[in-house]
């Protein structure tokens, strides 16, 4: 009955909450309005585009770094989202990194900000408590809790009880427990937007409003060298070496100027304000309750409550309009009223006052649910900053700064694996793809984050070419970078199910031991076709490859080499293999996840080489035979002699299978003896049916992608993007064996390895390999560490050593003393 009221009041509800809105918005930026009426520049070192939160703070913090900065808005400072955000500033939450030491710098700018520039940000540390009200969430929220201990953060697990001292009007009858931030809270965002940009003017940036860009400028050695901008109905260039993309949710069609691909959608976000209520006081926390779709805070007198439903709408797919400010969109009442009243029963009394306002407006969403940021892949020098997917305000500081930092000393310091643009793919672009994937990225905000969920939405993007046979097999399809990659296989003629999801062990458990113990004992059939590929050739592809490469990838014919990519400072950026086939033809194969990076990395250090590099990955199918008796069954099915002394270890060679011919690489991504066969995609279905008629009598098992991962950790055998990043070094991670310090033309980063090597730095943060006792443990990610008490690392990746019989992780160990054996040995873990 309360919200039917709602209903029916809803157009004069809107009419006078949203005029106080809409003075207060706009109160902050007219009081500083000579600040944004500068003249517009003809040239800069970096033009920002987009005056929301990421585009204010990123032009903070080039300008404190020394740059000439002009930050460009298409109408006024904050009109786009980031006038209607929630303002939440929290630090709890995540198990990146990345993410957790963003919020932490943000909220530590936010509070300073105003003794800087007279500007108050509205911080306020009023505490952040999440209720967990199922056995999951609590495991979660533990989970999560651990982790951002370790990161710094002062988490604390309460009592339903406590909760109700903290928050005397919600209902905690159903909670097992909350956990709670004493320093969280909320912010103003306009007031932390203002501040940001006044910052920025203080320290020589130019902020010129009413300023929309029409296109980007490109030089003739393509890189990006500024932008086109409409003033009065003439257009205006401004030069720059460098552009930066904040533009929100506008930030695709921006991209889209210049040729980048930016997928983010733009979805419906609500939220209610209530009439004042007498019972609320103004410094309880925020409360937020993912299982009732909801967070609350005071607000105003009442208190705000604010929705993240399961089930999301995308907000104009085809294009957003370029003349939108302060977007306010009509709610839709039938869809939104049964989450509306599950949140509002988590605080009774909601339901029994009025409400000023049921707000909707656009906020933009990934594919993946994390931040687009970095330089493009397209075009050099047009960074990007965006899609946020509503942790704008309380990532927004950390998002500037580490921009700001790559811009200017042209690496990141953070890791970016998980973030870089260069992760997503153009055909994530489609307006079908992403209708689909924005109404699952945003529901997946508040819903349990079970280790084992995959993507549901928007699938069948890309095939393998032997995905038909697999399926007959029962293979359970997980999302692979946009690949349908076979997880685990219930067996031939059934249907896989998941399941219910847990952070256990689920009931397909014997089903990944029988797979890993094929490995092991038999030989067992991995597809891997979903792995990055590419054909390097050219007078220069060797002595190019080489250049990268720590190994020597430029020896003998025929032949596969592991290697890593550093940059200039010795951090990675690529663990892959490259296979010499001729002296002008390479195939290089990275990670699935890695395929742009590794692409982009190539093509930018061609220069005037004689170098052609060829994306292939979907012209092969990679069928992987790994096992002891792979080499038996290899031999039935070919005519080429595969013994020991013929085709050694990292033999690279064409062999005939069936009717086809095939690239067959010896080497092992699970520590047995084992063959990678690259298929061209038109036999791959023949060849498939080949090594499985051989193969019934050599009991030939189908084996997924669980299995490949748990026999990967028993070996310690490092994967790029999960247990190593670009804030690690070679020596670091225990690859140093791959180096060649001895070849004529070095290789990159050579330098800063044998600076390393010499001082012996690498030997206080070492990856180490970690394995659980108990049999019943399992690991995943973000497990903390600790030695004698003091916590020393966290897991980065994990799974379950069934031939070892417990967990298996790697973790990055950073300790006062040298990590060696005797470190190992010697205390209790």
């Amino acid at each position: 009955m309360a919200l039917a009221r709602f209903q029916r009041l809803w157009p004069r509800m809107k009419e006078n909450y949203m005029s106080k809105v809409c003075r207060r918005a706009f109160c902050s930026r007219n009081e500083e309005k000579k600040m944004f009426k500068s003249e517009i520049p003809t040239e800069a070192d970096v033009v920002v585009v987009g005056g929301g939160i990421i585009g204010c703070s990123v032009a903070y913090h080039l300008a404190k770094l020394g740059k000439d900065v002009v930050l460009l808005e298409r109408d006024k400072i904050t009109s786009g989202t980031t006038w209607h955000a929630a303002g939440l500033m929290v630090t709890f939450g995540s198990l990146s990194e990345t993410s957790t030491e963003f919020r932490k710098y943000t909220k530590s700018l936010y509070q300073s900000l105003e003794e800087e520039t007279g500007q108050s940000t509205g911080f306020k540390g009023c505490g952040f408590i999440e209720l967990a009200t199922n056995e999951d969430r609590l495991e979660e929220y533990r989970r999560v809790s651990t982790f951002n201990r370790k990161c710094g953060i002062d988490v604390q697990e309460l009592t339903p009880d406590e909760i109700l001292s903290l928050f005397p009007l919600c209902k905690v009858d159903d909670v097992l427990a909350g956990f709670y931030v004493e320093g969280d809270g909320r912010v103003n965002p306009v007031d932390a937007a203002t501040a940001l940009a006044k910052g920025a003017k203080m320290s020589g940036a130019n902020i010129v409003e009413n300023c929309p860009v029409t296109g980007v400028i490109k030089t003739k050695n393509g890189r990006a060298g500024g932008v086109t901008v409409s003033v009065g109905g003439s257009t205006q260039e401004i030069k720059a070496g460098t552009v930066v993309n904040c533009a929100g949710m506008w930030a695709r069609q921006l991209g889209e100027m210049a040729g980048v691909c930016i997928p983010n959608q733009a979805a419906e976000h609500y939220y209610l304000i209530t009439d004042e209520m007498e019972d609320v006081n103004p410094d309880w926390p925020v409360i937020e309750d993912p299982s009732s779709y909801t967070y609350i805070r005071p607000e105003g007198g009442g208190l705000l409550v604010g929705l993240f439903e399961t089930e999301a709408a995308a907000w104009n797919v085809p294009r957003i309009p370029d003349n939108c400010s302060f977007t306010e969109i009509s709610p839709d009442w039938d869809r939104m009223s049964p989450y509306l009243e599950k949140a509002m029963e988590r605080v009774p009394r909601t339901l029994e006052v009025g409400a000023k306002n049921f707000f909707c407006g656009p906020e933009s969403f990934t594919p993946d649910l994390a931040p687009i940021v970095g330089e493009a892949p397209e075009l050099p020098g047009y960074f990007v900053g965006a899609g946020l997917n509503s942790i704008g305000i309380l990532t927004g500081g950390g998002v500037g700064k580490l921009l700001a930092h790559w811009i200017t000393y042209g690496e990141p310091d953070m890791d970016v694996t998980g973030i870089n643009i260069d992760r997503l793919h153009p055909y994530m672009m489609n307006s079908l793809y992403r209708s689909h994937r924005v109404v699952e990225s945003l529901g997946m905000v508040y819903q349990c984050h079970y280790p084992f969920k995959s993507m549901q939405s928007a699938r069948d993007v890309k095939r393998s070419p032997i995905h038909s046979r697999l399926e007959k097999q029962g293979a359970y399809f997980k999302d692979v970078s946009g690949w349908e990659g076979a997880d685990w296989y219930a067996g031939e003629g059934k249907i896989a199910e998941m399941g219910k999801l847990s952070f256990g062990k689920h009931e397909w458990f014997p089903i990944w031991k029988k797979e890993h113990d094929a490995v092991r004992e038999g030989v067992g059939l991995i597809d891997m076709s979903f792995m990055s590929k590419f054909l390097v050739q050219g007078r220069d592809a060797g002595k190019m490859l080489n250049y990268l490469s720590t190994a020597n990838v430029d020896e003998d014919s025929e032949m596969i080499t592991y290697t890593q990519w550093l940059d200039d400072s010795g951090h990675m950026q690529a663990d892959l293999t490259v296979t010499k086939m001729t002296d002008e033809k390479y195939f290089v194969v990275a990670t699935d996840t890695m395929h742009r990076h590794v692409e982009t990395w190539m093509k930018r250090h061609i220069g005037d080489q004689h170098v052609v590099v060829t994306d292939v990955t979907g012209a092969y199918a990679q069928i992987n035979l790994q096992g002891p008796k792979s080499r038996d069954l290899l031999q039935s099915l070919t005519s080429h002699d595969v013994s020991n002394e013929k085709f050694p270890f990292r033999t690279a060679r064409e062999i005939d299978i069936g009717y086809a011919k095939a690239l067959c690489v010896r080497i092992t991504y699970v520590g047995e003896l084992g063959y990678e066969i690259y298929v061209p995609a038109e036999n791959a279905v023949h060849v498939y049916d080949q090594i499985i008629d051989k193969g019934r009598e050599f009991d030939l098992q189908h084996v997924g992608l669980k299995a490949l991962s748990s026999l990967r950790m028993e070996k310690a055998y490092r994967d790029y993007g999960h247990d190593m990043d670009n804030t690690d070094t070679l020596l670091e991670v225990g690859l140093g064996f791959t180096c060649d310090f001895n070849k004529k033309i070095g290789f990159k980063g050579q330098e800063a390895v044998e600076k390393q090597k010499k001082d012996k730095s690498h030997l206080y943060k070492r990856l180490v390999q970690v394995l659980i006792n108990d049999p019943d443990a399992i690991l995943f990610h973000g497990e903390v560490l600790k030695r004698d008490g003091k916590v020393v690392g966290d897991i980065r990746a994990g799974s379950y050593g069934h031939t070892l019989g417990g967990a298996v992780g790697l973790s990055m160990v950073e300790a006062d003393s040298k990590i060696n054996a005797k470190y190992l040995k010697g205390g209790k873990w």
